[in-house]
């Protein structure tokens, strides 16, 4: 019985800065970022937009693109590590917003849930879902992907920001890829990227030690809320290495297999916190699982990296990204980071280079090398299937992104700094958030979202 993803849709933030805009701003040389690591374009939610927004639009699409009845959907769960509210679920607004637009009650019975781990909690999410199918062969899942990369002005991570969300419904029979049923993990609790409470102390802000109600903050610290990360960014990408590297070769212990893995990929599907991320990891791999490999494990630490380095530029590897990796590449230079989404719009990215190219790639096998800081990698393969062509040939997936309204560096700034009021672009044929409850005590805080047409 086989089982993966038998539909994909997609929502991306329709405002986007130039990366060329940001690196004058920021005296940095454009090449370097254009050239070095594939950034073209970085894409920001507009004043209407957050992750619950690129999450309903992105699910209301599959539906209606799909012509899913809700009664068959047993569950829809979220990979995000950008939730707008500690307890309560992206998934719970989600189910709220469906049955605003398509039936009371139509939802009543669908188990919901949020999985937070970085940048591959979708990947857990899906995980998931495939085993519940596995078990369900009757019933349909739903995997929702929705985040905002957000990184502090004049970081080091600002230009890989993104915004933007993907839905995926899950089945037996999967009409665009069937995933085989081992999964590879490796593990290790770390601090290379995270987002910590934060406090300032009352004092701070009041001038006054007697720790007197504030805003009806009884506490003397108060806490603070940003999007934005504590990062490493160097150590952050050894994590990557780290945990890709070890998931790879214990997949090669599932799979029982001494032959050279990557071969065995048409295509490699990696999460790319920017477009070039993977291609700049994966030498690695690429060169420890070559026959008749260069690395002979006597070396010290930096003949080590200077092997690494010559496979990187050889002719034979650059050949290789431009088969195997490129394809993901493409949408992330022109979007950005969607954290859980990443690997997910890489697989799309990929489907919607073949299909605009025409090439035929049913019974292809995908490898795919997921990961999330903290950290956490799998690895995992599927087979394209038949169908496939069908089922995205209305994504449009590049002209879509095409249309990307371009903004000034000093609307970008407004918006990062949530200093614009107004909507950017007039909504239209999407769901925005209404309005934030500021006066009725019991509901404070909460979120309403409407659909505009």
């Amino acid at each position: 019985m086989k089982t993966g993803i038998d539909a994909i849709s997609f929502d991306v933030a329709k405002l986007h800065l130039p990366i060329k805009t940001l690196a004058e701003a920021r005296n940095i040389e454009p090449e370097k970022l254009e050239k070095g690591l594939g950034l073209l374009k970085m894409t920001l939610p507009d004043t209407h937009q957050d992750t619950v927004v690129f999450a309903a639009n992105a699910l209301t699409k599959l539906i209606q693109d799909n012509k899913i009845g809700l009664n068959e959907i047993a569950r829809i769960y979220v990979g995000t590590e950008s939730a707008i509210d500690s307890a309560k679920p992206v998934g719970s607004f989600l189910v709220d917003l469906m049955e605003q637009k398509f039936g009371e009650n139509t939802l009543s019975e669908c188990d919901v849930v949020d999985f937070t781990f970085a940048c591959i909690g979708g990947v857990d999410a899906m995980q998931n879902c495939l085993d519940f199918i596995k078990l369900n062969p009757n019933k349909k899942a739903i995997v929702v992907t929705t985040d905002f990369a957000k990184y502090d002005l004049n970081s080091t991570g600002e230009y890989t920001q993104g915004a933007g969300a993907t839905a995926m419904l899950i089945t037996v029979n999967p009409r665009i890829i069937a995933f085989e049923n081992n999964w590879a993990t490796n593990t290790k609790g770390v601090f290379d990227f995270f987002k910590p409470f934060r406090t300032v102390s009352k004092e701070a802000i009041t001038g006054n030690a007697n720790n007197d109600v504030w805003f009806d903050n009884l506490e003397s610290k108060i806490e603070i809320h940003k999007d934005q990360p504590v990062f490493d960014g160097q150590y952050s990408n050894q994590c990557y290495m780290d945990r890709t590297r070890n998931a790879y070769f214990s997949f090669k212990k599932l799979k029982e297999t001494s032959a050279t893995l990557y071969n065995s990929w048409s295509s490699i599907i990696m999460h790319l916190p920017y477009s070039f991320q993977g291609r700049r990891m994966l030498s690695e791999i690429y060169t420890l699982d070559a026959q008749n490999s260069v690395i002979t494990g006597n070396e010290t630490p930096a003949e080590y990296q200077t092997k690494l380095k010559e496979t990187s530029k050889s002719a034979e590897y650059k050949t290789f990204v431009e088969e195997k990796l490129m394809p993901a590449e493409l949408a992330s230079s022109l979007i950005g980071n969607l954290y859980t989404g990443s690997i997910f719009m890489g697989f799309l990215s990929t489907l919607a280079h073949f299909y605009d190219s025409k090439k035929e790639i049913s019974g292809n096998t995908f490898g795919f090398l997921a990961y999330g800081s903290g950290s956490k990698s799998k690895v995992f393969e599927g087979t394209i299937q038949p169908e496939w062509k069908a089922v995205i040939s209305n994504i449009n997936l590049f002209e879509t992104l095409e249309k990307s309204f371009e903004i000034d560096f000093e609307t970008y700034e407004k918006l990062h700094k949530k200093e614009q009021k107004q909507s950017i672009q007039t909504p239209k044929n999407e769901w925005v958030l209404d309005r934030i409850e500021s006066e009725i005590p019991n509901l404070l805080g909460a979120r309403y979202y409407k659909w505009i047409d």
